[in-house]
């Protein structure tokens, strides 16, 4: 029988960051009092994933910052799941990734298959991330997947306020390719570009939802491709700015 003054399992924290989404002062009350008690803040559950990634992948910034007070580890990985950091990168969850770094958390770190916060951060064309990670003394020029270039993935994203971001601080490497990618891209019809990709390599009855939204400034499309039950099967998007990225790489 536990002892009655017994600090509370640490599997308690999961169902607590779970709850965030639908009820995220409920959560904050549960997680501040079982941390309080003596939970452990980097307790895993049965694979390997930790309060701390679940709750930067669902960017609840605040329980982010509950668990990292307490002493949980910024850089420990969520199981098989990859980076906390890398998770709030890729959802674009500025808040969470801005508490990671204030931690600690390594901007430069790398996960499985050569993925960084960087690239996934370029991936969703999150500006704001990618700002923040080079603030924090991250590489402008640390390559991501298949070794490709942070210029380079951003130009091909079309995304002109991260290519500014990463010539600001300093970012060179794949310079030349950058261009040339922004500029194939930018005489491209982009949303027929994107269907004729991802139809490519799927059979099947399937229809194609384009929705066009604005972020940072820029002109966004992405191309959905939907079963007749309406389930999303595959998608794709990009920023519309390569026409704006091409004078940034050729001004010196």
């Amino acid at each position: 029988m536990d002892h009655p003054d017994a600090a509370p399992s640490g599997a308690q924290l999961h169902p607590a960051v779970l709850t965030a989404v639908t009820d995220p002062a409920g959560a904050r009350r549960t997680l501040t009092g079982l941390l309080r008690s003596g939970a452990d803040p980097d307790f895993p559950d049965e694979d390997g994933v930790t309060p701390l990634y679940l709750a930067s992948v669902q960017g609840a910034a605040d329980l982010v910052r509950l668990l990292l007070r307490a002493g949980a580890d910024p850089d420990r990985p969520g199981g098989t799941e990859g980076l906390p950091l890398c998770a709030a990168a890729a959802g674009g969850h500025t808040d969470a990734v801005r508490a990671l770094l204030a931690a600690g958390a390594r901007p430069d770190a790398r996960e499985e298959f050569g993925f960084t916060p960087l690239a996934w951060a370029i991936r969703g064309g999150h500006t704001a991330i990618v700002a923040a990670l080079l603030d924090a003394g991250g590489d402008p020029d640390l390559p991501g997947p298949e070794e490709e270039p942070p210029l380079v993935a951003a130009a091909r994203r079309g995304s002109p306020g991260i290519v500014r971001a990463l010539l600001e601080h300093g970012g060179s490497a794949g310079r030349t390719e950058a261009l040339a990618e922004a500029r194939r891209w930018a005489a491209l019809d982009i949303p027929a570009e994107l269907t004729r990709t991802l139809l490519a390599t799927r059979t099947g009855t399937l229809r194609v939802v384009t929705e066009r939204s604005h972020h940072d400034g820029t002109e966004r499309v992405a191309v959905r491709l939907l079963d007749p039950a309406g389930t999303l099967r595959a998608g794709d998007d990009r920023d519309l700015g390569h026409a704006r990225i091409v004078p940034l790489l050729l001004t010196d």
